[in-house]
């Protein structure tokens, strides 16, 4: 036989057997996996990168990178090790950034060696995600294919402990209907699915439900999906446990039961939750785990948050000793390597009552080796410094950032650089053992998340300045000075400051500067971010093409014409006050106007849309009575929460095309059209008055159905450059600078 046709029967009949040989699975890592996951990052360098396995050499997991010939050598102890070792390659050589809404993956030509082997070993035996708030604020709607992006995510960076919530109420409703509860009995008891956070935290019951058949159905086979992708790239997804919230009707059923009435706030019916010494506690606990077990599985974790934002009916320490016991014996019953993972917001969010007899109490009912505390808002308010480490509790150091997923320009850049490596070397920090990032809702500000991770693989500090130059070189693909200067003036001003300050146009109408939740106050000076957009235009026929560049061009302008908002709504209130009829119109039109512009300019991209929003609702529907109540359930939580009189209205405000136009501009107007009538007829503005015909229409508009479209509308590079003529010479004489 010829040499030349031996060769070719060997690679083209033994390479493959050879190939399919090979293990699938060596030691703690799956190859298989790791090798997918890279063909979905990558697909068009996949076939640069090959994977091997890192045996750990103590507790902390590890990565490798290094050339080997012409392959890049990934290896890891786990999938997660392996794309966090892909993820430090995109980022620091190939110069890429994989990210939502916007990813720039274009690898430069030749691609990048790496010519030093580089080994990083995480100081943290758990990287956690997720809010149970996240699971509404953003993902309520997520199919497979957006939550498989998301693992992905997590898994480049350096993520191993999310919270797995989806698919849940299956698992309830199975338990509730053993204990003999009806559909009526559970109609009233489950949520709509924007809702099910605070059903499982026990706050509410029943809002926007019914909950169809169809999704409990579709949810458990997403959540099969979810938890497997998961485990195979070495993830321990925390599950949820049982903390006592029982159905409305469980006293008819079970009149000798220990019950107490809970309340959120004031603002919804009564929740109904078991005493932790009521035999029934412990029965209906064994149940749900031994079913969700069955179900999905476990890794041991369970998430569990008694009294989430609402107080204890006792402070006696026996009380909340007995609690904490309860609701971890529940778990251990059924899992004796059983570990609850606490949520520790209760601890600030009612600080007053939880002094610390009260939380040695309560954390004290459970083995230290049985407790994980997540400290949740760790970058602003901990409570670790203030409980001696949570009193020899392991627990987590967390960044919270975002409340209702709202979506402005804002988080502070220098304080995180450092603050995750001051805790992690702070010597009363005991029994610390991770790192989280557990936003209400994510899609926003990308750059203070990538901050956040790079901290998953180093203990020292984060050189801010130099991070960010890289930052911009990844996320553009190529060093460009503009959006370097650019960064720069962003670090001292948009991401200077932590908060939730927001557009006026977002706010309910209003003469006043801050409304409930929209605080307008902007922190620093909005004529320095009109810089940044003419820094960031500076290089359009550059970038145009970078995915990166065109949202972050969009953020920007956005965030321009957002925070001049403010500015014109005080200007009004002035000709009200002055009874400046000519000023007032001229005001209000440009008021109108400029929400028109905003919405115009958000439309161009499809991150920015309520259209998709809502559209992804709807598509969850098996009739249209189902897709009805999903489409009600999306506009509700965006605008007014709960129903017309809701205390928490435009909390989770985005700002998106369609809810600019076809929301916040009709009651503006319907604000204006009142002031303009008292000025012109002398009379005095009734704002109670107008306040009702607004909250009457917003919950016309939740129940409504006019389409918003989901498709990205009209150029987004010159309406960008049309809006920048149009506002910034203005605006910069607005705030005095020449």
């Amino acid at each position: 036989m010829k040499p030349k046709l031996l060769h070719f029967l060997l690679v083209v009949f033994l390479f493959p057997l050879l190939v399919s040989c090979a293990p699938e699975v060596e030691g703690t890592l799956n190859k298989k996996a790791s090798y997918e996951l890279i063909e979905r990052v990558v697909p068009d360098y996949a076939d640069l990168f090959e994977v091997e396995y890192l045996p750990k050499e103590g507790e902390a997991d590890i990565f490798e990178l290094e050339q080997c010939g012409d392959k890049i050598v990934l290896r890891g102890n786990n999938g997660v090790s392996v794309a966090s070792a892909l993820n430090y390659y995109l980022k620091n050589y190939a110069h890429c950034e994989y990210s939502w809404n916007a990813s720039n993956l274009k690898f430069p030509d030749p691609v990048p060696t790496v010519p030093e082997k580089v080994r990083k070993e995480t100081p943290y035996q758990y990287r956690h995600y997720f809010n149970y708030c996240t699971f509404n604020y953003t993902s309520s709607w997520w199919d497979w294919d957006r939550w498989q992006f998301e693992i992905d995510y997590m898994a480049l960076h350096g993520i191993n402990m999310p919270l797995a919530m989806t698919g849940q109420n299956a698992v309830w409703d199975r338990v509730y209907r053993k204990l003999g509860f009806s559909d009526e009995d559970m109609d009233k008891f489950f949520t709509g699915p924007a809702y099910f956070m605070w059903f499982w935290a026990g706050n509410i019951d029943a809002w926007c439900g019914p909950l169809p058949a169809s999704w409990k159905e579709s949810h458990e086979k997403l959540q099969k999906q979810i938890l497997a992708r998961e485990r195979e790239l070495g993830m321990t997804p925390i599950l949820p446990a049982f903390t006592g919230h029982v159905p409305p009707t469980f006293m008819k059923k079970y009149p000798e039961a220990k019950l107490k009435r809970l309340n959120w706030e004031g603002r919804f019916d009564d929740t109904f939750v078991l005493e932790p010494d009521d035999p029934m506690f412990k029965t209906i606990g064994n149940m749900f785990m031994e079913e969700q077990i069955k179900t999905f599985g476990t890794d041991h974790f369970y998430g569990a948050d008694t009294f989430n934002e609402m107080y204890p009916p006792s402070s006696d320490s026996t009380y909340l000793n007995g609690i904490g016991k309860a609701v971890y014996q529940s778990m251990a019953d059924v899992d004796s390597e059983a570990v609850w993972v606490m949520q520790g917001w209760m601890f600030h969010d009612k600080r007053s009552f939880w002094q610390p007899d009260q939380m040695k109490a309560y954390l004290g009912g459970v083995p230290d080796k049985g407790l994980i505390v997540l400290d949740l808002w760790g970058e602003e308010f901990p409570i670790w410094d203030r409980t001696e480490a949570f009193y020899g509790k392991q627990w987590i150091w967390c960044m919270l950032h975002n409340f209702g997923g709202r979506n402005m320009m804002y988080g502070n850049a220098a304080k995180l650089a450092a603050e995750p490596s001051r805790v992690l070397n702070d010597p009363s920090a005991g029994a610390l053992r991770g790192i989280g990032a557990v936003p209400e809702g994510i899609e926003q500000n990308p750059m203070i998340y990538s901050l956040l991770f790079d901290h998953v693989w180093r203990r020292d500090a984060i050189d801010l300045d130099s991070w960010l130059k890289n930052y911009a070189h990844s996320r553009y693909g190529v060093p460009d000075e503009n959006m370097e200067r650019a960064w720069e003036i962003l670090k001292q001003t948009t991401y200077a400051h932590e908060g939730n300050y927001e557009s006026a146009i977002m706010a309910r109408p209003t003469f006043e500067r801050d409304n409930v939740w929209a605080y307008t106050g902007i922190p620093y000076d909005p004529a320095e971010i009109i810089d940044v957009w003419e820094l960031m235009l500076a290089s359009v026929d550059r970038l145009q093409e970078n995915p990166c560049y065109r949202y972050d061009l969009v953020l920007v302008g956005k965030q321009v014409l957002a925070n001049y908002a403010t500015v014109i709504q005080q200007k009004f209130r002035e000709d009200y006050d002055t009874k400046d009829l000519p000023a007032f119109e001229r005001n209000r039109r440009e008021f109108m106007e400029l929400i028109d512009d905003v919405d115009a300019l958000m439309a161009t991209h499809e991150a920015f849309l309520l259209g998709k929003w809502i559209n992804d609702a709807k598509r969850w529907g098996t009739t249209k009575e189902e897709s009805q109540l999903y489409e009600k359930n999306a506009r509700d939580l965006v605008t007014l929460w709960g129903d017309k009189d809701a205390f928490l209205h435009d909390y989770a405000s985005k700002q998106w095309a369609g809810l600019f136009k076809g929301f916040y501009k009709p009651r503006w107007e319907m604000f204006l059209t009142a002031v303009d009538d008292c000025i012109r007829n002398d009379k005095v503005f009734e704002a109670e008055v107008v306040d009702d015909q607004i909250r009457a229409w917003e919950w016309e508009w939740v129940n409504s159905s006019e389409p918003y479209t989901d498709k990205p509308e009209g150029d987004l590079i010159v309406i960008s450059k049309a809006m920048y003529e149009k506002y910034a010479a203005k605006l910069r004489s607005i705030y005095g600078v020449e």
